[in-house]
């Protein structure tokens, strides 16, 4: 339902827009290595493919470090005299058998620290390969044979003996694992800490899903920090199954390693000596996790299948019209921008194989979904190979075997920055769309780019744009933004064009940024502006079922249309009256504003934001987005309970009542978040 804003709304987002705008500054040359992005990290050429980290040495033993760049994991190698013991594989387990080879060791074990979501991992590959044990908690539910472990439980591999801990807040089934020498049988050496414990960071809790409740893991989480993790001494190096990139947590640092005692001085979770604090922190701000991780999880909770590394390319299939119906298929392009943009099989989707291909493909093609890969035999064979690693598998084209086939091609030539801004100078520019995330695009973007549309959210965002008009779509590196024309493509857009080279592109010609907040010699003394933080329509649904009464919130739409429909456990109230009314400022938790589309409430929160230090967060896209996103589900609306009057001062403001505590019947199928 539409409604217009009235004279105060007018002037109170004219407030907020003036903010927001006192934020304008000059590019610098600078800025452009300031945004690289964790898809910029992984276009390397050897990203895709796992390399030594470093290797460790502790008396008696040594532990090899690997990592796979575009995944973000880290998995591990105790060596002991002739003994091997592998820690979190991925699927493709050659790096592992090559090194036990050359280091003349044979693996005696493999251990997986939890039921991992964001891979396949590679502990049935290396019993098929070399008979070991598959050590993992007698809780994980597995359903293949395994050596149960339980607190306490301990393996020796050579000198080196292995004491295992229980450490659920992950997962239902975490554990860590401290490393001992034998001639040190008191004093640990290191600790495996799989997905609980990260190098500044920590994981998250809401990825299980079904009856397992996020809040009683992150609860559990402070527990195997409090009463276990943190006993150990400050000399014990930790070393986790992530790096920076992974989506199994917020903030990760790019830092391999690193030891208790640092974690404990420096982890920003770790500061939080208070239960409720803890879970708060742990909750909030998380990401959507991509659609296949249960996937993923359930795959390695039954046991993935033997893979055949060595099959034959499949045989292509026959180029005709339907491959293009985006109703039947999803045709990936695994070639790079400037290629794809050259032409591409109509409605089809550039995931180009230099980047994370895994992880974007479990985001982008839907579980289940008729998948064609599209590429040069060289990239075809590559993506066969890597999606093995996140349980993918697809037909493959050919793009010379489409154009012989006299077939339609879409093209859709790049602009490049300068002539974007010439556009924007001339009053000639399209409708520009960056598609990063809300936290990306807060923080800086460039000149006159108003629409945020996240890349994971575009196909449902973009019925608010007009097809025929033209757009340009903006990232930082243009690995996203190119993915984000195919996505529009396939919504009917006829004119739409990716910025090349992005924003790193944009700053590099030195052209006009709009940033959060200005630093350096070259930057020009600016007024700090507090702003209120935005936050979706999935995040506060969480928060709602998993932490009620933590925060308030607080509907401002007019009365009528409070009563129509609104959110559980909201309160109504005038723009004026929370604007000048001092007990908004205060309360447990923060203060979030919701209203149509977010507007009007950006504007109120970033005046509130200037008189408290209360967090204060605006409902991304307001109501308009949360029905959007979760329509269909049973329990996110209610018949709204009586307006707050603006007239009453309230002596405190109400908390939410709790939503319903059963988990909705039927849940709207929704793209996954990066």
């Amino acid at each position: 339902m539409k409604k217009k804003i009235g004279r105060t709304g007018f002037m109170l987002l004219a407030l907020g827009l003036f903010l927001i705008a006192d934020m304008h500054g000059s590019a610098s040359l600078l800025r452009a290595a300031a945004i690289k992005d964790s898809e910029s990290a992984a276009h390397s050429a050897d990203a895709s493919q796992h390399r030594i980290v470093d290797t460790y040495q502790f008396q008696g033993f040594k532990v090899i470090q690997f990592e796979l760049p575009v995944l973000s994991v880290y998995s591990y190698m105790l060596i002991s005299g002739r003994e091997a013991f592998v820690v979190d594989p991925v699927r493709d387990i050659f790096i592992y058998l090559e090194t036990a080879k050359k280091e003349q060791a044979e693996i005696k074990g493999v251990y997986l620290t939890h039921s991992h979501a964001d891979f396949i991992a590679g502990h049935t590959e290396l019993m098929k390969e070399t008979y070991c044990p598959i050590y993992q908690s007698k809780k994980s539910g597995a359903r293949y044979q395994i050596s149960p472990l339980e607190e306490g439980s301990t393996v020796t591999v050579g000198n080196a003996v292995i004491k295992f801990i229980e450490t659920p807040g992950h997962t239902p089934d975490g554990m860590c694992a401290l490393v001992f020498g034998k001639d040190k049988p008191d004093i640990a050496e290191l600790m495996f800490t799989g997905d609980v414990l990260f190098v500044g960071s920590v994981g998250r809790p809401d990825l299980i899903g079904g009856d397992t409740s996020a809040a009683w893991l992150a609860s559990a989480m402070f527990d195997s920090w409090t009463d276990k993790i943190s006993k150990s001494d400050d000399s014990v190096k930790i070393f986790p199954a992530h790096g920076a990139g992974s989506l199994c947590g917020a903030h990760l640092s790019d830092e391999p390693s690193s030891t208790v005692g640092k974690e404990r001085a420096s982890n920003p979770y770790l500061k939080y000596t208070k239960r409720s604090e803890f879970i708060t922190a742990l909750l909030e701000g998380l990401p959507e996790a991509p659609q296949y991780f249960k996937h993923n999880a359930q795959i390695n909770k039954e046991g993935p299948p033997p893979v055949d590394w060595d099959a034959a390319m499949p045989a292509e299939i026959s180029p005709n019209n339907e491959l293009s119906d985006p109703e039947e298929y999803y045709i990936a392009d695994l070639r790079d921008a400037k290629e794809y943009a050259e032409g591409h099989v109509p409605n089809s989707i550039n995931i180009a194989a230099r980047g994370r291909l895994e992880t974007w493909i479990g985001i982008m093609i839907p579980w289940g979904a008729d998948l064609v890969l599209c590429g040069t035999e060289k990239e075809l064979k590559e993506a066969l190979f890597r999606l093995h690693r996140v349980g993918y598998a697809g037909d493959i084209l050919r793009p010379e075997s489409w154009k012989n086939a006299g077939l339609p091609l879409t093209v859709s030539s790049p602009v490049s920055p300068a002539e974007l801004y010439d556009l924007m100078q001339k009053g000639k520019a399209p409708v520009i769309v960056d598609v990063r995330l809300p936290s990306e695009w807060m923080g800086l973007r460039i000149s006159h780019t108003l629409l945020n549309f996240p890349l994971n959210h575009l196909a449902e965002f973009s019925s608010q744009l007009d097809p025929s008009e033209p757009v340009v779509t903006v990232c930082n590196s243009a690995y996203r933004s190119s993915m984000a024309v195919g996505v529009l493509e396939r919504k009917g857009f006829k004119q739409v064009r990716n910025m090349e080279g992005g924003s790193e592109a944009w700053i590099t010609a030195g052209l006009p940024v709009f940033e959060a907040e200005k630093a350096g010699a070259y930057a020009a003394p600016k007024k700090y502006v507090k702003l209120p933080e935005r936050i979706s329509a999935s995040e506060l649904r969480r928060l709602m079922m998993d932490l009620p009464g933590t925060f308030e919130l607080v509907d401002i739409r007019p009365p009528e249309y409070f009563k129509d429909y609104t959110l559980p456990g909201s309160a109504n109230a005038d723009p004026a009256d929370v604007i000048s009314n001092p007990a908004y400022l205060t309360g447990a938790g923060p203060l979030i504003l919701v209203d149509r589309d977010g507007s009007l409430a950006m504007a109120v929160g970033g005046i509130l934001s200037q008189k408290t230090e209360r967090p204060i967060k605006v409902l991304y896209r307001g109501l308009e987005a949360y029905w959007s996103e979760t329509e269909g589900v049973s329990g996110n609306m209610q018949s709204a309970p009586k307006a707050v009057s603006p007239t009453v001062q309230p002596s405190a403001p109400a908390s939410p009542a709790a939503p319903p505590a059963s988990e909705p019947a039927k849940t709207k199928k929704k793209s996954a978040g990066c």
